[in-house]
């Protein structure tokens, strides 16, 4: 009788202990991808803050387009997908220049979608010659300095991971 008293409690704390362990498990895996804690992190943004963004050393894609046009809604999904598959090793922007139009202000935007490319260094993206993608470089014209590299229309996911590879993202 003893006996059935004791397993009737062992087996209800035998599994609490197991669906504790595995919970502990999966939350300090450190295979798990992170989490966007940190608002900088976000897809979306209203405004751009390139200091802010540079200080975190990481690789930097800034899509400018619009909730509300078709080739930038044919690219969302894969932005979405880019921004949670690069946490940590690369920052991927959006934003919706008709509901904030303030913010593509200080970058060469002149058709929806554009993608600004930043390295980690904050210095603008110079892609290689075999990544057979076209790209708008802009440059002072006063000192001819590199100031902004741009894509404009849509890119695929393939096409988006080739650049950040370029950009020394590792896969």
């Amino acid at each position: 009788m003893n006996k059935e008293k004791l397993v009737k409690i062992i087996i209800p704390v035998f599994i609490v202990l197991v669906i504790a362990g595995i919970w502990i498990f999966k939350n300090t895996n450190s295979e798990t991808p992170p989490t966007v804690e940190n608002k900088d992190f976000a897809l979306e943004a209203t405004s751009i803050d390139l200091e802010l963004l540079t200080s975190y050393e990481l690789p930097i894609i800034i899509d400018f387009g619009a909730d509300s046009c078709d080739p930038c809604k044919e690219m969302a999904p894969v932005l979405v997908r880019m921004n949670a598959d690069m946490q940590g090793k690369a920052i991927i922007k959006f934003v919706d220049v008709w509901k904030n139009p303030g913010a593509a202000n200080d970058f060469p935007i002149q058709v929806i979608p554009t993608q600004v490319f930043i390295n980690a260094d904050g210095t603008p993206y110079v892609p290689s010659d075999d990544i057979k993608i076209e790209f708008t470089m802009y440059s002072k014209k006063d000192t001819n300095e590199h100031v902004f590299t741009v894509h404009q229309g849509g890119l695929t996911e393939d096409q988006m991971r080739r650049i950040l590879n370029d950009m020394g993202v590792d896969k």
